[in-house]
């Protein structure tokens, strides 16, 4: 076939695969960002926190939703189009004049291969970064809700187990002048805290939040066999402050496994004493690495039973294309769960989801190649009817 022929039917399957798999990606992103939607608003709705900070936080979740989003749209879109080829026998009429599904796999596996390098950015380099901006960003937020929510003249109780009174605010509202705090935070150890000034400092790199006090006093009221009434002078004094009440949580103020780049999973591997978080930074890094490749397999087994369900329609090729990606990210969690857990090496493990969808590739479009049906191991429902009735005969 001459060459300019070739690069038309290359140009046309590119096309048929790229419609379906950009309103996909539209689609599919938008249900994930759904999904997150209600938490966000609640912050708009009740915290009072400004509209583009919500839009930061969608922007830093983005990564994670497109390396899910982008191989399950690229499914999709080979799945209709090739279903499309098949049910208007134009797959047929490309096979009349010398075409065979091996030549028509270049411009799928380039489309793979695309696909599979941004999903491999975002998973690698992507998701780690958007994770810990999102984690700074949602901080910052309760931090400034924190010391925005202190007015002067009233009783602030914003955090658990304190009552912050300051009698008036300056510096735009950064400084606390003549301070009063009910600490009961040690329900053994009540205290009353008196402070002359007082200020939040910030510390976005530790994620903590500290009320700073100067020239004061902390009088405490001991009780036990014999009560007693301590007075503790101070020129400063640092108050830890919780923010469980506020938009985070302290306890996912550290660095989580999701945040490490690809080098510091590497360096914390290799500097690890345990074996079990040796398996968990090597699960976490080699997961990364075979969800890239997704694409690339998800190409092989579409293309055939893209073609095999020739007739079912689109709303048939939305339910394959979900049935196969389930299957293949449980595949992949559960690779994950015996990998961190030491089953099997994880650099073993978490590449055999995408060995055995590889295999299953090859073995489909070798079938689909000399014309004969693929089994997906389910009888076909009118046969098995068919069956069942002249047994009942």
């Amino acid at each position: 076939m001459p060459r300019m022929a070739t690069r038309r039917i290359n140009h046309y399957i590119f096309r048929e695969i790229l419609t379906p798999t950009l309103l996909g990606l539209i689609v599919f992103t938008f249900i994930l960002v759904m999904g997150r939607l209600p938490g966000l608003t609640e912050m708009v709705v009740n915290k009072g926190v400004p509209l583009g900070s919500i839009f930061k936080l969608f922007s830093y979740l983005l990564p994670t939703f497109l390396s899910i989003t982008i191989p399950l749209s690229f499914l999709l879109g080979i799945l209709l189009a090739f279903g499309r080829l098949s049910a208007d026998s134009e797959f047929v009429a490309l096979k009349s004049t010398g075409v065979s599904l091996y030549s028509i796999l270049l411009p799928v596996l380039l489309f793979a291969t695309f696909c599979a390098l941004i999903t491999g950015g975002l998973t690698l380099y992507g998701q780690p970064l958007g994770k810990s901006a999102f984690r700074d960003q949602v901080f910052a937020i309760a931090s400034d809700q924190a010391s925005i929510g202190i007015e002067g003249g009233v009783f602030n109780d914003s955090f658990d187990g304190l009552v912050i009174y300051a009698e008036s605010m300056e510096d735009k509202r950064e400084q606390m002048l003549n301070v009063f705090i009910s600490d009961e935070r040690s329900a053994q150890d009540p205290a009353n805290i008196f402070a002359q000034k007082g200020r939040f400092i910030h510390n976005s790199g530790q994620q903590t939040l500290t009320l700073r006090l100067n020239q004061g006093t902390i009088h405490h009221l001991t009780s036990g066999v014999k009560e007693s009434y301590q007075t503790i002078g101070f020129s400063t004094y640092d108050i830890n402050l919780d923010l469980n009440k506020g938009l985070t949580d302290t306890s996912s103020r550290g660095k989580s496994l999701g945040e490490y780049s690809p080098r510091q999973l590497i360096a914390a591997k290799n500097s690890a004493t345990d074996k079990s978080q040796r398996n968990r930074f090597a699960t976490e890094l080699h997961k990364r690495i075979s969800t890239s490749a997704a694409p690339l397999v998800f190409a092989l087994i579409g293309i055939p039973l893209g073609l095999q369900s020739n007739r079912s329609g689109k709303g048939a090729g939305f339910a394959l294309a979900l049935g196969i990606a389930l299957c293949y990210y449980i595949l992949l969690s559960l690779s994950g769960t015996l990998a961190s857990k030491g089953v099997l090496p994880a650099a073993v493990i978490l590449y055999l989801p995408n060995l055995l969808f590889f295999s299953a590739g090859i073995f489909f479009i070798h079938r689909t190649a000399i014309e004969k049906p693929i089994s997906l191991l389910l009888p076909k429902p009118r046969p098995l009817l068919a069956r069942l009735r002249g047994a009942k005969k």
